[in-house]
């Protein structure tokens, strides 16, 4: 109880609720202890699932489906990375903000987490109502760093298929860590820029063209976001490179650096027979993972320490990946919460 209603709520909310749906009253302070302690207890069976696969022992951490000894058709592994932010209390630095700004140093309050999921494109299905859904899917969370993450999403990437793929598809923002992670851990991998995240550069570019006036930069994207889009990037690289020719100033510097950020992912703009193929064209499922995560971790004046987010962000990621009965045992084994 305490593992599974502190991922999900604030403590004082959780001993409130599990008093009224239970009747077991549960102090505060017992909660918090007894859920980090099951959360340090999840980082130790990661730790020790992400390492037999590392060892070529953890056959049997694979998705059901390739467990079975029946063929399974050619399929593609699609893996998609982001990051958010997470607020932490450092107790050096707790109650001195204001003396520390006077001092000209600002508190580092805020810090990265990493995080990819990662599926079979035959597990991507679109709803009556052409919404898109993943049926099943890895997902990988840590405040660790890119070197836990690097780690973590091999791991998982294994067990959804990576030794079998006939192909690994990685799509992602223009993130350079993320692009150095997929050259060291993923090299034979497709990579692809989420096109949103380029048209929101090419916006920078719009606005800065016309700041005033909304309706004129929307115009002068249409036609640039239809080529984008037709994988025709290296046509919208050359229209800026005419584009600088005309500039001075700070538009000129603008245009620059949204046409740099183009250029060096020029290979990534590819985005001919996705749909046909039935690929994301983005990492929309990986955003919004993050955001879900983010309803937890996010909350009006919550701060955490490294110790206390991993943990919690631990058990959260054991329940999204059904693997809560490895945890505990009376759980059934088959218990999937995505579909309770």
């Amino acid at each position: 109880m305490a593992a599974l209603a502190v991922s999900k709520l604030p403590v004082g909310e959780a001993s409130a609720v599990i008093e009224r749906l239970t009747g077991v009253k549960l102090p505060r302070a017992t909660l918090d202890r007894e859920a980090r302690r099951q959360g340090r207890k999840a980082e130790g069976k990661r730790q020790e699932m992400d390492e037999q696969m590392s060892q070529g022992a953890g056959a049997q951490q694979q998705v059901r489906e390739l467990r079975l000894q029946a063929p399974i058709e050619p399929f593609t592994l699609v893996m998609e990375l982001d990051t958010w932010n997470i607020r932490e209390r450092n107790d050096e630095n707790w109650g001195k903000t204001e003396e520390l700004r006077k001092k000209g140093q600002e508190p580092a309050w805020w810090h990265w987490v990493y995080g990819g999921t990662c599926f079979r494109l035959s597990q991507r299905v679109q709803t009556k109502s052409g919404r898109s859904l993943i049926l099943s899917r890895g997902t990988v969370m840590t405040r660790g760093g890119i070197d836990a993450l690097k780690q973590q999403l091999w791991a998982e990437a294994m067990r959804h298929g990576l030794g079998q793929a006939q192909e690994v598809l990685i799509i992602a923002d223009g993130a350079v860590w993320i692009w150095n992670l997929a050259a060291d851990r993923f090299p034979t991998a497709r990579q692809r820029l989420d096109p949103w995240h380029a048209l929101q550069h090419l916006w920078a570019v719009a606005h800065a063209l016309h700041p005033e006036d909304e309706a004129a930069a929307a115009a002068w994207i249409k036609p640039l976001k239809e080529k984008l889009l037709d994988s025709q990037g290296v046509k919208v690289i050359e229209e800026l490179d005419q584009l600088l020719n005309q500039l001075q100033g700070s538009g000129r510097e603008v245009v620059q650096a949204e046409r740099n950020y183009l250029d060096n992912n020029r290979e990534r703009l590819n985005y001919t027979g996705a749909k046909e193929r039935g690929e994301p064209l983005g990492s929309g499922a990986m955003e919004s993972t993050c955001k879900q995560y983010q309803v937890r971790f996010h909350r009006s004046g919550q701060f955490w320490t490294t110790r206390g987010d991993e943990a919690l962000m631990c058990l959260e990621t054991f329940w999204r990946n059904s693997r809560w009965s490895l945890l505990f045992p009376h759980v059934p084994p088959d218990f999937d919460p995505s579909k309770n």
